[in-house]
């Protein structure tokens, strides 16, 4: 079960990834650099929990997902279903 909802949220990421490229003009530094961050968080869970078998209760990464989509909703609502799905996903996950 574990490895499904990874490769579903791996999935989602690369979809996020490429909405973010279709929206790249309209999509505000501070949102790409945040998204980034988080993307780069989530891999090095991802990493580290097939490593190392870790429960990842307690990283939050799934509450970050959800401040930045609150926080970008209005500037960017194509992005914010999205950015909401992927908290959905990681929340699910318990991470």
């Amino acid at each position: 079960m574990q490895a499904d909802n990874e490769d579903t949220l791996k999935a989602h990421l690369k979809t996020l990834h490429r909405s973010l490229n279709e929206n790249g003009g309209q999509v505000d530094e501070e949102l790409q650099m945040l998204l980034r961050q988080l993307d780069g968080d989530i891999n090095r869970l991802l990493e580290r929990r097939a490593e190392e078998d870790l429960d990842a209760n307690t990283y939050g990464l799934a509450s970050r997902s959800q401040e930045i989509t609150a926080k970008f909703a209005a500037k960017h609502p194509t992005l914010e279903p999205a950015l909401r799905q992927l908290g959905n996903i990681l929340a699910n996950m318990g991470i």
